[in-house]
């Protein structure tokens, strides 16, 4: 994982930093900006890059079947939501629904079931629900909303950035709310990082901040299918120990 912070910027700023980022790797490697990922061809070049909010991209690849496409207005309100994941769940496989979980979640999960399959092409999502982006700053006009972003290329979630939050109070509220969630059951919920919270006590400027999974580009610059194939020290099982009395042990 390639990860870093940029002070006095943005997730704006950060965002056209690693695609210039990624394309140059790509042209470095390959001496050209297409590549092969299995029967398809991805186009590494600025022009075949696009970039939409979640939002947006839901509307973009709403299926026909599930009916008319939905509008901005339908994100905000469970009750909105909750009707279209009844109409995708009446014409596509089955996307879990928990009327407890933050409004956030729900879009997000709806996202990963209408849209992910379909980020083949250098895409950048933006605009995530702040219920899942506990370390990015709020929009100011829409606090449901954060400066977060996400890289997809050849289906796959390659980079994650952010307007990183610098609000010690604010960052605290954030994660007491994650662990809201892990108590409901929630394993992947932000844990409290009280030192974390520390540092930020201290004082932090403003910054955008990046980390980039090294191991999918990888996968996605060599046509590489299986990230076996090029993680460069794969984990192993320990090595079984042997007592003196020439048992076993785990």
């Amino acid at each position: 994982m390639l990860e870093f912070y940029q002070a006095y910027t943005d997730y704006r700023g950060v965002m056209g930093l690693t695609q210039e980022l990624i394309t140059q790797a790509a042209k470095d490697v390959t001496g050209g900006t297409k590549t092969k990922w299995g029967e398809q061809e991805i186009d590494w070049s600025p022009e075949g890059w696009q970039r939409m909010t979640m939002r947006e991209a839901i509307i973009h690849f709403w299926p026909d079947a599930a009916g008319s496409k939905p509008q901005l207005a339908d994100f905000s309100s469970h009750d909105a939501v909750k009707s279209l994941v009844s109409r995708f769940n009446a014409t596509h496989s089955h996307m879990p629904y928990d009327s407890n979980e933050p409004l956030g979640k729900t879009i997000a999960n709806l996202f990963e079931a209408v849209a992910e399959e379909h980020l083949m092409q250098p895409t950048i999502i933006y605009e995530f629900p702040t219920a899942i982006s506990p370390l990015s700053k709020q929009k100011p006009d829409e606090p449901e909303w954060t400066e977060r972003w996400e890289i997809f290329i050849g289906q796959m979630e390659i980079s994650n950035g952010f307007s990183e939050l610098n609000d010690p109070e604010d960052q605290r509220r954030r994660f007491e709310g994650q662990l809201r969630e892990r108590a409901r059951g929630d394993e992947e919920a932000h844990q409290m990082d009280e030192d974390y919270i520390r540092a930020l006590s201290y004082g932090m400027p403003p910054a955008g901040g990046v980390g980039v999974g090294i191991d999918r580009l990888t996968m996605l610059l060599t046509n590489s299918q299986s990230i076996r194939d090029v993680i460069l020290f794969p984990l192993l099982r320990p090595e079984k120990k042997h007592t003196t009395e020439g048992t076993e042990e785990h």
